[in-house]
């Protein structure tokens, strides 16, 4: 007589949620870390025009399109102009640490993907600004920009000889395009809305906001996608978990079908 054979218990590819006061204290000390190493790249002001006159002559040497293209864009209304300045001050942190939340609380595995992208590129991004610091275009007179976070308001930056609370020669990479472009990712690979594709606005939108607004340059948003690029090869996107209703009814990952198969094949 044959022995019933129970399938094995259905096993799911998600993980646990992370603790929430860790997760909180380690995102708040990644953050701080980063704000501190900033600070370690001030006071390199010759330093920061002379790199910036020279990504200024690439850009052109290898025939990028100018970035006050764009700014003649914005400039043609003040509401426009406003708008992007608001759009460069407010959405860049919120709209990530949304994306954090979101995934924490309704994605654990791709939050921890997430995460531990973000942190990467950070560290990454910080490495170069310690490396490279840079002026942004709106300092560079050769580059005819206007700052127009100074002139229309409203403005994220004091006066730079006196400003102590950010370093504004951190042009390069630009973190608020490579958050930007991880958040629409992120929320493309975890969610499975057709509408989901309209998330690249989101980078889309702030790659124009930097360049017409003169705080960043074409290559600060490259050199940051390639930054994400890199990560993004390295720290693998998880596998989607199956739909609770499939466990409910016992049904089983292919892996495990093939497990049960073989069991039965010894019968």
């Amino acid at each position: 007589m044959n022995a019933r054979t129970e399938p094995a218990p259905a096993r799911s590819d998600a993980i646990a949620r992370p603790p929430l006061v860790r997760e909180l204290l380690l995102v708040a000390g990644l953050f701080l870390v980063y704000k501190f190493g900033r600070q370690l790249a001030t006071g390199h002001t010759g330093e920061a025009f002379h790199h910036a006159r020279r990504v200024w002559d690439f850009e052109r040497a290898v025939h990028l399109p100018g970035e006050g293209a764009v700014q003649s864009l914005l400039l043609h209304g003040d509401g426009l102009v406003h708008v992007a300045n608001t759009y460069y001050a407010a959405v860049h942190f919120p709209a990530t640490v949304a994306l954090l939340v979101w995934l924490y609380l309704r994605r654990p595995a791709h939050y921890v993907w997430a995460r531990r992208v973000l942190a990467a590129v950070t560290a990454a991004a910080l490495a170069l600004h310690l490396l490279f610091p840079l002026a942004p275009p709106r300092m560079l007179a050769a580059t005819g920009l206007v700052d127009t976070a100074r002139v229309y308001g409203p403005s994220v930056y004091g006066d730079p000889a006196t400003d102590s609370l950010s370093n504004q020669f951190a042009a390069m990479p630009s973190l608020h395009f490579g958050w930007a472009l991880m958040v629409a990712i992120g929320l493309i690979v975890a969610t499975r809305s057709r509408w989901r594709w309209l998330w690249p606005a989101h980078p889309l939108l702030t790659l124009l906001v930097i360049v017409g607004t003169a705080n960043h340059y074409w290559l600060d948003a490259i050199v940051a996608a390639a930054l994400l690029g890199l990560a993004l090869a390295v720290i693998h996107v998880p596998h989607r978990t199956m739909p609770t209703a499939g466990r409910a009814r016992g049904s089983l990952v292919p892996a495990q079908r093939d497990e049960q198969a073989l069991v039965g094949a010894g019968r």
